[in-house]
């Protein structure tokens, strides 16, 4: 009922995951990750005890061929279940159980696993590799695994529809504050249009959930301070910090002032929407 990428990023520093399905509120059953550990897509009848189990085992040090035999060889219902994982170094290894609804299928290859089932054919796993493959590996992790899922909706994708779709990707140090490795945690539950509503919600995540890079950054003069000032005081907050936080670009702005990020100074000079 689902089709997932599960993937590693070229440079060996991130992992994640995208789905889609026809399924309420997919991305709450079928992905988990961590950083330094490996991922996990639990679909079919899904079981999201191999979430935790995977990632303790990769944890453990097993490779994603050894964890996936681990928890095949305890799960009674294993025929009915479909598993993409990749571990630490990249390695990959996929299920399809037997009793899985056709079309149902899956292909591996350096640092990815990519699978589905009640698909509308092996084309939208073809389509999703195709993609994954043609897209620059130094590309952020999460554009890249959205794109492949993506191109495998455009392929024809669950067969009985569009209801639900999400995307994680953890890295060391990438969260709010850069306290936790969750660089992307998105979830679409419920929409006629998930995979479009996913990318509009990782244009959002980008702005206020990402750090700037050292090339966004403006470096703050005087004079710009000072515009700075004027303009949040015309917008109604009390000082420049004061509109930072209540617009949430507290990721996007020094803490001690000495640079903003170039999105947010066309933003508040009003030249950007």
């Amino acid at each position: 009922m689902t089709f997932s990428i599960v993937a590693r990023s070229a440079d060996g520093e991130s992992w994640g995951v995208a789905v889609a399905s026809k399924f309420l509120a997919v991305g709450s059953a079928v992905p988990a990750a961590v950083a330094g550990v490996g991922a996990i897509a639990t679909q079919a009848d899904a079981n999201v005890a191999y979430k935790g189990q995977a990632l303790a085992h990769l944890d453990d040090g097993a490779t994603a061929s050894v964890a996936l035999q681990r928890l095949l060889e305890d799960d009674a219902g294993r025929e009915h279940r479909q598993v993409g994982i990749v571990d630490v170094d990249g390695g990959a290894a996929s299920h399809t159980g037997h009793e899985c609804l056709d079309w149902a299928g899956s292909v591996i290859g350096d640092g990815y696993a990519i699978q589905g089932n009640i698909l509308t054919g092996e084309e939208v796993v073809e389509a999703m590799e195709q993609a994954w493959l043609a897209s620059p590996e130094d590309a952020p992790l999460a554009r890249r695994l959205l794109g492949a899922l993506t191109a495998g909706d455009a392929a024809g994708g669950d067969s009985r529809g569009r209801q639900s779709a999400a995307l994680l990707v953890v890295r060391d140090g990438a969260g709010y504050g850069g306290l936790d490795d969750i660089a992307v945690d998105l979830r679409v539950d419920d929409a006629t249009a998930p995979i479009p509503e996913l990318t509009r919600l990782l244009d959002l995540n980008d702005l206020y959930l990402t750090a700037s890079t050292e090339a966004e950054r403006v470096p703050v003069t005087p004079e710009l301070e000072a515009e700075l000032e004027e303009l949040a005081r015309a917008a109604g907050a009390d000082s420049f910090r004061a509109w930072v936080g209540t617009e949430n670009y507290e990721m996007r702005v020094a803490d001690d002032g000495s640079w903003i990020d170039e999105r947010v100074l066309e933003i508040i000079r009003g030249t950007r929407s």
